[in-house]
């Protein structure tokens, strides 16, 4: 070596020695310091069953690394339980959670300057923040979903936490008596795990399979079987071979595999979230994507999986009549995806089909046969009028019309809806509004899964209509309609709906509208003035200032020259 290179190696080494005496501190030898070095970032609390069994697999995929030939760092990240803050003010913070988390494992692999990670996260905005964090990173990653919970059951019938949900309309319209209602809350939620229908945790596992960045079948396994935690072993030492070969997220993420994720959430009947949420994904890995974009994909797909909410199965069943290979590769065969899209395991889509049968096995109703699906085309509308400009999503699929025209009920805030449902102020034919929910009105888009099972739960869920610039659990079904764009808060025309105003939501021709005339509309949005802010410090204030509209995914990192502005 010349005496300039070796002068300089010398320098260089010296300059490295206070790092590498920090990392001798937490367990590195001699021969580590070559090794990549690879973030665990652990989404282990027990704030929530969907969190419960993360540190196992966290510690699962710790060893396997290390097993690989690789030096990990665990870190954590956060998560709030949806289900437990449902319908309370706490519900704001869900979506903030979202964001949070992806800054969180940004902040650490890039800090820590790390040459992976592996993130394990379970509700769900674990999924899209950590996808978030690893599309804007672009270092090799792999997500490990930690599973989603088995069904409980009651009087012969299974159970999710919607069933809690429901029960509790059913018990104020005298359906059930105290003693039912407790007996589904203490059946509901039986272990550890996710919940267990197609909701948004189980839609967002399922999506990013198919797009490519968890390894198959590991979607839907229960999170207390033992193949969980061997997935999570194989997803780390498949993120070493990765690493080693510099397959990044932006080589996997890309406008194809999105579409592939997009054509397997209409096919499973998946939740409303995942629109917002690939959005954001988009955005992060610099793809084009725009709302309309769902809306061209679910004309192509049909519904294929009979699953919860609407239908009568969950994800555990999935699993066991052939899981979402089974799905791709029907999907595949009849021409909706894209079959050259690379995976993190460094295979093409075809290549990890190619072995899964064509059809889904007999003796199972859970995947139909590509000829008798449950509806022709996908559920996860996109709706325009004037009553959202921007878009909005419906989820059109279990209900009995496709048309209702009504008169508004008309609600500042979830619980004001809520105490009028409760108290059977609802009729049939209604249409309730449900506004200043939205991205910066709420602040956070809070979920509406208490109301929307409430009217459920008493029956009304075939007749009445629910809008709200919020947005829906994915354990919401019936004639609802979240997202809507622009929200009330910056003006959108849901601000100047009045109390029995006339509204039509028409899921056929995709039209959401105030039957009211624009000269009226005119009138009103002058006379209209911007309420005050909810929040004027902390975290809630900081969103509400930084986020974008729910038809770019409510996303908090705009750039002036960012091509999803609108």
């Amino acid at each position: 070596m010349p005496d300039n290179q070796r002068s300089r190696a010398i320098t260089q080494g010296a300059q490295r020695t206070p790092n590498r005496a920090m990392l001798r501190a937490v367990g590195f030898r001699d021969g580590d310091f070559d090794k990549p070095i690879i973030g665990v970032a652990n989404g282990f609390s027990t704030i929530t069953p969907c969190n419960k069994g993360l540190n196992e697999l966290a510690m699962d995929a710790e060893h396997a690394l290390r097993g690989a030939g690789a030096m990990p760092q665990m870190f954590g990240t956060i998560t709030v339980s949806d289900g437990i803050s449902m319908g309370t003010e706490g519900m704001k913070y869900s979506l903030v959670s979202r964001e949070v988390i992806a800054d969180s494992i940004e902040t650490a692999v890039q800090a820590e300057s790390m040459d992976g990670v592996i993130a394990i996260g379970g509700c769900d905005k674990n999924m899209p923040g950590a996808m978030i964090a690893m599309a804007r990173m672009n270092v090799p990653a792999i997500f490990v979903y930690g599973g989603t919970i088995k069904p409980g059951h009651y009087n012969g019938r299974d159970l999710t936490v919607v069933s809690a949900f429901e029960a509790v309309g059913q018990f104020t319209s005298h359906k059930i008596d105290e003693k039912e209602l407790l007996e589904v809350e203490r059946h509901a939620c039986p272990g550890a795990g996710s919940c267990g229908g197609m909701f948004t945790a189980n839609t967002m596992s399922s999506a990013f399979e198919a797009m490519g960045m968890s390894l198959p079948y590991s979607s839907t396994m229960a999170a207390e079987d033992q193949e969980k935690r061997s997935s999570a072993a194989r997803s780390a030492e498949i993120l070493v071979d990765a690493v080693r070969k510099q397959i990044r997220p932006r080589d996997i993420i890309t406008r194809k595999s999105i579409e592939n994720a997009i054509a397997v959430i209409m096919a499973v009947g998946g939740s409303t979230n995942a629109v917002l949420h690939f959005l954001a994904i988009a955005h992060a890995a610099d793809v084009e994507l725009d709302i309309d974009d769902f809306e061209r994909m679910r004309a192509r797909v049909p519904v294929l999986c009979d699953l919860k909410p609407s239908g009568r199965y969950v994800a555990t069943d999935l699993h066991k009549a052939g899981g979402i290979p089974q799905v791709m590769k029907m999907l595949l065969d009849h021409g909706l995806l894209h079959a050259d899209c690379m995976t993190i395991t460094g295979e093409t889509i075809a290549e990890v089909l190619k072995d899964i049968p064509s059809a889904p096995r007999p003796g199972q109703d859970v995947i139909r046969p590509w000829e008798n699906p449950i509806y022709p085309q996908g559920h996860l509308a996109i709706l325009k009028g004037n009553l959202a400009t921007e878009g909005c999503v419906a989820k059109i699929t279990g209900i009995k019309t496709s048309k209702i025209t009504g008169p508004a009920r008309v609600f500042e805030s979830e619980e004001t809806c809520m105490t009028a449902i409760l108290a059977r102020q609802i009729q049939g034919g209604d249409i309730v509004v449900i506004r200043y929910e939205g991205p910066k009105g709420g602040p956070g888009m809070r979920e509406m899964l208490s109301p929307t099972s409430a009217l459920i739960g008493e029956g009304l869920g075939d007749s009445v209509g629910l809008i709200t610039d919020g947005r829906f659990s994915g354990g919401t079904y019936g004639m609802v309609v979240g997202h809507v764009a622009p929200e009330a808060y910056v003006g959108g025309t849901i601000a100047l709906v009045h109390e029995g105003d006339s509204i039509t939501i028409d899921a056929e021709q995709r039209l959401l509208r105030l039957n009211v005339s624009e000269e009226e509309l005119a009138k009103r949005r002058a006379g209209w003035t911007p309420p005050k802010a909810r929040y004027t410090r902390g975290v809630l204030a900081k969103y509400a200032r930084l986020v974008s509209s729910a038809s770019l995914g409510a996303i908090t990192d705009q750039s002036q020259h960012s091509h999803t502005e609108s």
